[in-house]
């Protein structure tokens, strides 16, 4: 199975607040994304995180990842860039580039951080995931993302903090 995510943030006390999270500290936050996650991934799943996995306080980076279930695919997002060149990332993590393209039960997926207006195949009608704009209602784009055909945010403040399926993300959004 293969699940997509954005915008976790693990590391990052400031999102709380410039999201409104519904948390009292970074710990909180932390267990609640990993709980859920593990909720719903298992072991042989893919994860394909369009951005913004980690960012802040990473000293416990490794021990976060460690406890997702799942492969981790890391598509970068602007905070990503920070530490993904970092000797000391996760192994685990398997970083892909900027922009990518998969399949996913016959459909091709394009995944990048940030939502895009037009890509590959959006003419025949593949799918874009993407994250970046969180829950931003004053993103000055954010009223526009609903008319972007086939275009998916899989960011956790959209989503329960939680990974979600092509499937899902298509229905909830």
């Amino acid at each position: 199975m293969r699940y997509y995510v954005a915008d976790t943030h693990f590391g990052d006390e400031r999102i709380i607040g410039l999201c409104n999270r519904p948390f009292c500290s970074i710990e909180e936050m932390t267990k609640t994304i990993i709980e859920n996650w593990n909720s719903v991934v298992d072991g042989s799943d893919h994860v394909y995180v369009v951005g913004d996995y980690a960012c802040g306080e990473l000293s416990n980076l490794g021990e976060i990842t460690d406890a997702l279930n799942g492969h981790i695919h890391l598509i970068p997002g602007n905070h990503d860039m920070e530490w993904i060149h970092n000797e000391n990332i996760p192994r685990s993590i398997d970083i892909m580039g900027t922009i990518e393209t998969i399949m996913d039960d016959g459909a091709e997926v394009v995944l990048c951080h940030y939502p895009l207006c037009s890509y590959e195949g959006s003419l025949r009608g593949a799918v874009h995931v993407y994250g970046h704009v969180h829950n931003n209602i004053n993103e000055p784009n954010y009223g526009l993302l609903k008319y972007l055909k086939n275009s998916y945010n899989a960011g956790v403040d959209v989503n329960g903090f939680t990974p979600k399926t092509i499937e899902q993300l298509k229905r909830d959004n």
